[in-house]
């Protein structure tokens, strides 16, 4: 069957905080009456991304087109998850234009794509384009880029040293597995910086994949979609650390959710994250806060020391006015240590 013939599918991927679901509010808002259904994956017990998109009321996907797999990474649920999400999707009376896939910042994609093969879905959706979101200014700072060089001379040094960062390999699956890469958040470099990221980018990448650059995730949808990919049929071409492997653990991460009363001021909220992040090493922490006295819950979300905070909708009859929070890091968090910092 041709892949016009097929539901195309677009997956983003990216690491923590990168910028997917920011470029996702966006697409949806550019997509020309396309009538979109989304997946969204989250590592985490709370499905915060979900959330977010649900409350940007684009009439081109209503709430029952957005389905949360918030039970783990998507890359290791398969078929506990994925398989069946994709069948129900595809089977709506309704129809579906095109599928977006939202990734964990976690998830392996090539995992995925072999998905696409299944023989419950494999002749009806085609994966159209991989879109990985880069947080310019971290890929500046040489965060998550792999020097082969000084990997093996550190290896050579020490023993102890003889695998790789499990954040250098999920970022290097990301930019092998995709057909366009997204550097986003370019208005916080400078114009020579902001080249040299985008030729760094560029020489990790196949010849026949771009990379554009976008300000808060600001891509149209008809840059984002149509690509044409069918990147199931070229899995050889994109070449993984765990190609070896029958399936990966996510034992490097910890998560966990902070739940708390309504706090008396955002901004001072948003010092105390700074300061956990940086004491104890976190990745990323998002959520939504009450706040004394405020109509609206507060949508919080941050990488390192650098935090967005907005008002993003009122709170609904009979909702719960609780403040919640992922905590997302390397293996080892101090999870009481970061829930006092936080809460006291």
């Amino acid at each position: 069957m041709s892949n016009l013939q097929r539901i195309p599918a677009t997956v983003i991927t990216g690491f923590l905080g990168a910028g997917k679901t920011s470029m996702i509010r966006h697409l949806l808002q550019t997509a020309n009456g396309k009538r979109l259904a989304l997946i969204i994956n989250e590592f985490g017990d709370i499905g915060v991304d979900g959330n977010i998109l649900k409350a940007c009321g684009a009439e081109n996907c209503a709430e029952e087109d957005i389905v949360e797999l918030a039970n783990g990474c998507i890359c290791c649920t398969v078929a506990d998850d994925f398989v069946p999400t994709m069948e129900a999707l595809l089977d709506r009376p309704d129809g579906i234009d095109h599928i977006i896939i939202e990734t964990s910042g976690l998830a392996l994609p090539k995992p995925l794509l072999k998905a696409f093969n299944w023989p419950a879905i494999r002749t009806r959706i085609t994966v159209d384009g991989v879109v990985a979101v880069v947080d310019g200014p971290a890929f500046a700072a040489g965060l998550f880029a792999d020097d082969p060089d000084a990997v093996a001379a550190q290896r050579q040094a020490d023993e102890a040293l003889d695998h790789d960062s499990p954040l250098a390999e999920l970022f290097t699956d990301q930019l092998a597995c995709a057909d366009m890469v997204v550097m986003n958040k370019s208005d916080l470099l400078a114009v020579d910086e902001g080249a040299r990221v985008a030729e760094e980018l560029q020489a990790a990448l196949r010849p026949s994949v771009r990379v554009v650059t976008a300000q808060h995730g600001a891509i149209a949808a008809d840059t984002l979609l149509g690509l044409d990919a069918a990147a199931e049929d070229d899995l050889d071409n994109r070449p993984s650390h765990h190609d070896d492997e029958d399936d990966h653990e996510h034992d490097d991460f910890d998560s966990f959710v902070v739940t708390f009363d309504a706090v008396a001021e955002a901004e001072a909220l948003v010092a105390k994250l700074r300061q956990a992040a940086a004491a104890h090493d976190v990745l990323r922490m998002k959520g939504f806060i009450a706040v004394a006295g405020k109509d609206m819950r507060l949508l919080v979300q941050g990488v390192g020391d650098r935090y967005q905070h907005y008002y993003d909708r009122d709170w609904r009859q009979g909702e719960a006015r609780a403040s919640q929070l992922v905590v997302i890091g390397l293996h080892g968090l101090d999870e009481a240590a970061i829930r006092a910092m936080i809460v006291d």
